[in-house]
């Protein structure tokens, strides 16, 4: 599956998001290993705390469906201005499954605005660093 067809995939699941206090919709797509796509939506909580973000919604049912090799990420925020990447706990929630090479995608209209890698967004993963040795 391209890169470009995962991102699609994002953008449809952003339509199932629940943000009714932020108003900001995220979709995620991720590719297993499998090549099966799993997919997430943001779902806020009145206590934002609670709020699950869409990548660590479909990391979470990837796992809990027997899937924890993954080939690529797309995200999708088609309510912003520009590409939103990940935040900080789903960079760290990703890192728990993802190889360092993982391709991830993300953009905020019809089609991706940045690419990177998990290496890029977590330059210094102690886990994967611990598990070279």
């Amino acid at each position: 599956m391209e890169l470009e067809e995962l991102y699609r995939e994002a953008r449809k699941a952003a339509q199932n998001s629940y943000s009714p206090y932020s108003k900001f919709r995220v979709g995620a797509a991720l590719l297993c290993g499998d090549g099966t796509v799993v997919t997430g939506a943001n779902v806020e909580n009145r206590s934002f705390g609670l709020t699950i973000c869409a990548e660590r919604g479909a990391i979470t049912a990837a796992v809990s469906s027997g899937r924890r090799k993954f080939l690529a990420l797309a995200i999708c925020t088609p309510d912003a201005e520009y590409p939103v990447c990940l935040c900080g706990a789903c960079r760290q929630f990703l890192s728990e499954f993802a190889d360092p090479t993982l391709p991830i995608a993300f953009g905020h209209g019809d089609s991706i605005g940045a690419r990177t890698t998990m290496k890029e967004l977590m330059p210094l993963d102690s886990l994967h660093e611990l598990a070279d040795r």
